[in-house]
């Protein structure tokens, strides 16, 4: 395991993305072992998969410091000492700051339950809903300074049903995370991606 690509999984839920990735890396599908789950949540659920599965896990208050790049600092100190080579967000509830992403740029995924660029922000599926689209879905995407902004690696569409609402069009594009997300952490882990501009190419 020595050779994998060490991964921190940071998620403020339920963790059903880090369920999915931890399961994808268990089956041999993808090189690279978790090696910590921070959270800034104590309850979050995720860490109790973590610990069900013997996975290191951490919680990061932001109520423990003084002010954001503090905290940010904690992290980034917690994630280096792990010997972190990609940070995973699944569900993590915090934007991450500017020394965060300077510290880890061109290795913070994020996923996000819709198209982008459209719908970005904590409601992709209302939002997209709202809007009326006839197809929605899922993006993984490199983390940069914006929201929701950065380079994009892979995308998955999800078709809008008539009869859909918040919950149904959901629980669909839940399904797709629990599939790309795995994969381009694969792609990651073998060194395939090359970020260049605003495009992320697949080599």
């Amino acid at each position: 395991m020595a050779d994998r690509l060490k991964i921190a999984v940071l998620a403020s839920g339920s963790g059903t993305n880090l369920e999915a990735i931890a399961g994808a890396i268990d089956r041999g599908e993808v090189p690279a072992q978790i090696v910590l789950v921070l959270s800034d949540n104590p309850d979050a659920y995720a860490l109790e998969r973590a610990r069900g599965r013997g996975i290191p896990t951490k919680v990061v208050l932001p109520a423990d410091y003084p002010d954001r790049p503090a905290f940010d600092a904690a992290i980034v100190e917690s994630l280096k000492e792990a010997g972190v080579g990609l940070v995973v967000l699944a569900g993590y509830m915090k934007l991450v700051g500017p020394a965060f992403v300077e510290a880890f740029r061109g290795r913070i995924m994020n996923i996000h339950p819709a198209l982008l660029p459209g719908f970005p922000g904590e409601h992709g599926v209302e939002d997209a809903l709202a809007h009326g689209v006839k197809v929605s879905g899922v993006t993984v995407h490199f983390v940069d300074d914006g929201l929701d902004t950065g380079p994009i690696i892979v995308q998955a569409a999800v078709p809008v049903q008539e009869e859909d609402d918040k919950e149904s069009l959901h629980n669909r594009i839940h399904e797709q995370e629990y599939r790309v997300y795995p994969e381009a952490i694969k792609l990651f882990a073998e060194g395939r991606l090359r970020i260049e501009g605003r495009r992320v190419r697949i080599v």
